[in-house]
């Protein structure tokens, strides 16, 4: 998991307040596609206040992403569908801005996070893992390594925390896209700051969405010691999953071990992933 699958292709509206959005012309549930073009369109309307909503268009063409390979999107229950997630200049989502009050933009914002919560980790379910992880799942552990870690000469345990918690979140629209997709890094990456900046425009922008992208770029870029340890907490975390996977579902996860050696910026992550490699070894040889 290049620490990971969304988008489906349903559309969700609330009958309640179709008053609200009806005449909006963001408000598009099926459009004709170009004969050349299969076209997958998904409106996410987020009509739970009484003003006009913020309509999020998610538009993504079935398209080949670097190497001839196609992103791989996978439903909440961890099925994989081929879609791409091309978020480019002429193809990206569009908010609209009418009139639509801070509650509402915060309920908006939360409704896109939701799929955090259903969408599960990809290499898991590569793997042929039941009931796998969800990104949320995932992200949620890493916060709690930053909070139960040791106090080290200046890091900000906030900052920390406030990393774990924003680093993956652009998968709520992208999905978790693995290095087994054969998407570049530096595609990955425009995929999800193109993302966030949709989510942050849902949040109705301000200081808040500005320390959203400023954390996501902080991580992205590796560019701060706060940085230096989710980034070791992100593998820590999968390792310690694929461990558990190991003991649960009777695999051997070796590709997640061998991925990660070598590769831990902090003392605290060598020693961490140490413990977790000392528990595996020991268990593989008492098989």
């Amino acid at each position: 998991m290049a620490a990971n699958p969304s988008l489906s292709h349903s559309s969700y509206s609330s009958s309640s307040s179709a008053s609200c959005y009806s005449s909006s012309p963001y408000h598009r549930c099926m459009l004709s596609c170009p004969p050349s073009t299969y076209l997958f369109r998904k409106s996410l309307s987020f009509g739970f206040c009484s003003e006009t909503p913020r309509i999020l268009t998610l538009r993504s063409q079935a398209r080949n992403l670097g190497h001839g390979v196609s992103s791989l999107a996978s439903d909440g229950d961890g099925f994989a569908s081929k879609v791409s997630t091309n978020f480019g200049e002429n193809d990206a989502s569009n908010v609209s801005s009418v009139s639509s009050s801070p509650a509402c933009s915060v309920i908006d914002f939360l409704n896109i996070c939701h799929r955090l919560k259903t969408t599960k980790r990809k290499g898991w379910v590569n793997h042929g893992i039941k009931g796998p992880e969800s990104i949320a799942d995932h992200m949620y552990r890493m916060a709690l390594m930053a909070l139960i870690a040791g106090d080290l000469p200046g890091v900000n345990r906030e900052r920390c925390i406030k990393i774990a918690i924003v680093h993956d979140i652009a998968e709520a629209i992208v999905g978790d896209i693995t290095p087994s997709d054969g998407v570049p890094k530096e595609e990955k990456s425009r995929l999800e700051q193109a993302a966030l900046n949709e989510m942050c425009e849902v949040l109705g922008g301000g200081s808040r969405a500005e320390e959203i992208k400023e954390l996501w770029a902080e991580y992205e870029n590796n560019s701060s010691i706060e940085a230096n340890l989710i980034k070791d907490f992100d593998k820590v975390e999968m390792i310690l999953q694929a461990l558990e996977y190991e003991t649960e579902h009777g695999k051997v996860l070796d590709e997640f071990f061998l991925s990660t050696a070598g590769k831990f910026q902090t003392e605290i992550g060598k020693k961490w992933a140490a413990e977790i490699t000392k528990r595996r070894n020991s268990r593989l040889r008492s098989r």
